[in-house]
């Protein structure tokens, strides 16, 4: 008897365009089911019976609901955004979780515009006027695009695109974001600036592109709108949360603000809020990527990524896995570690934009892949700062996207250690830089920073100091936190050029985050020139590209 081969099942979660379907129906080596509206128990049992899905953001694929499951390879979210998939639990039960991340750029920034426009011309209430049965001209009077000041914060491809077309507005455009380089940005038509801050009093209309994360949340608050002139206007087509909405309400109350456009929402859905029906507001329900082109465009990206993965055993833009076959991985597991601590490390070391990296490679490590090795340090060097997610496959292009150089040297010589990792982050005319090895098989350590020669843990919370190498310093710094209770469970120093009385640094490995003002009172002692914090992973944690 003869037994014909099951061909890979495919189930399709969430509305999907019909060009979408239709290369799925081409593919004759696979079948589909389009199942929408699944929760709970009914969507555990349907992704049992499956080997791959495509959802949007309606569906919610939780531990829960893959819990068990031992059939399932690959889920493809037709879109950026992965929140609604629970890629942790994915990642342990060997479930690939790929993105769309280019699809919905257009159709967000043509939004982003829209927006602008459509506030600045009170197009909504002057149409519900006329609705009304009223024709009344005096009350509508706008104003105009050209000749205004643009401030865009985060400029990644949504950002880009937006700045593209005020330009073409004729509008000024500044813009800041912690990884584009003044040179790239003059290259886009923008005037950079260093900080977020720095841009709020220059504009008049300020839009934001960026992730929702802890440095990003609250990003706009009542201080913020305070310091941007009368009169700003304020869209946001990226992450609720990131403008604090109650602040907004406050600032259109007073008459500081005389707009605001908002597309997104700190909870969603959102149908009750204090800025909606207040003049000068104009808000959408989440409509930036609702486009027949966008949902075209990440439905067919999001088919193909699955047709070519089941026929060809092709990884494409993967959020959760890496794309080294295991023997490889295994082997190189421990220095991309390293290397991607190092890049988490001076992300947080200045947060001026770099405009180059240089990745050093010494002793045995050099004669590995060193390219895997710097996709590795920028996927920790932009983790945290991307509208998109991180990994070792696009960190290297993303870098390259915001005009970053990244050049690798690499010499056999052994050094103080068998194999060493450099990185240098050149931000104007300040470098940072960091050096890392492993102790063991599989322990990452700092071995020199701000050239000092020292030996730290690369994982936990770590406070920095450089200060003057003279009697006390040290001491004061940990009766300092001693006071506020914050235990220190290692502390290394060194000093340049190991003479004393020198410059030197200090590295202290802490049991919890220390208060504002512990930090405050070690920048006060007579000696210390700078101090900060860094919050690396714990010491076994690593990011799910890395594998486990």
């Amino acid at each position: 008897m003869r037994i014909e081969p099951i061909m890979p099942r495919i189930l399709v979660l969430d509305e999907l365009s019909q060009d979408g379907l239709s290369l799925l129906d081409s593919a004759c080596d696979l079948e589909y089911e389009v199942r929408t509206g699944l929760a709970g128990e009914q969507l555990r049992k349907a992704l049992a019976e499956a080997d791959g899905a495509i959802c949007r953001s309606g569906v919610k694929i939780t531990a829960d609901v893959l819990s068990g499951n031992t059939r399932l390879r690959a889920i493809a979210r037709a879109g950026v955004g992965t929140d609604n998939i629970d890629k942790d639990a994915a990642t342990r039960l060997g479930i690939i979780v790929m993105n769309t991340p280019g699809g919905n750029t257009i159709s967000t920034a043509e939004h982003t515009i829209a927006l602008m426009l459509g506030m600045s011309r009170g197009i909504a209430p002057a149409y519900a006027s006329l609705l009304e049965g009223r024709w009344d001209r005096k009350s509508f009077m706008g104003t105009q695009l050209a000749g205004k000041t643009l401030g865009i914060v985060g400029l990644g491809r949504v950002g880009q695109a937006v700045a593209s077309r005020a330009i073409a507005l004729e509008m000024k455009v500044f813009g800041y974001d912690p990884f584009l380089s003044a040179a790239r940005a003059k290259e886009l038509g923008i005037e950079a600036v260093d900080s977020a801050r720095e841009l709020f009093p220059l504009v008049d209309f300020l839009t934001v592109h960026t992730p929702l994360t802890n440095e990003t949340r609250n990003l706009v608050g009542a201080a913020e709108i305070r310091m941007m002139r009368r009169g700003a206007r304020l869209i946001n087509c990226a992450r609720g949360g990131i403008y604090d909405e109650a602040a907004l309400a406050e600032g259109l109350k007073s008459g500081h603000l005389a707009g605001v456009a908002l597309d997104v929402y700190a909870t969603e859905p959102c149908t009750k809020s204090p800025l909606f029906g207040m003049p000068g507001v104009l808000c959408t329900p989440h409509l930036g990527a609702s486009t027949e082109e966008a949902q075209t465009s990440v439905a067919v990206e999001a088919a193909g990524l699955l047709i070519d993965y089941f026929t060809t055993g092709a990884i494409r833009q993967a959020v959760n896995m890496s794309p080294l076959d295991a023997k490889t991985l295994e082997g190189l597991r421990a220095h991309l570690n390293v290397a991607y601590r190092l890049g988490l490390l001076l992300a947080q070391t200045d947060h001026n934009p770099p405009h180059r990296c240089r990745l050093r490679y010494r002793g045995e490590v050099a004669k590995r892949d060193t390219r895997l090795l710097s996709s590795a340090f920028a996927a920790g060097l932009l983790e945290h700062a991307m509208d998109t997610e991180v990994n070792i496959v696009n960190a290297s292009w993303l870098l390259q996207e915001r005009g970053i150089e990244l050049v690798e040297e690499r010499t056999s010589d052994l050094g103080s250690f068998s194999s060493m990792i450099t990185a240098e982050v050149v931000r104007g005319d300040q470098t940072s830089m960091a050096s890392g090895t492993l102790f063991g098989n599989n322990m990452p350590r700092l071995v020199q920073t701000a050239g000092c020669d020292l030996e730290s843990y690369l994982d936990g919370i770590l406070m920095f100091f450089l200060h003057r190498d003279t009697p006390g310093v040290i001491g004061k710094v940990g009766s300092i936190f001693g006071a506020h209770r914050i235990n220190i469970a290692q502390m290394s120093v060194g000093r340049k050029a190991n003479r004393p009385g020198g410059d030197a640094v200090g590295v202290l490995a802490l049991d919890s985050q220390p208060p504002a003002e512990a930090l405050a009172e070690v920048l006060a002692l007579e000696g210390v020139h700078r101090a900060w914090v860094v919050t690396l992973p714990p010491a076994q944690q690593m990011p799910a590209w890395m594998g486990r």
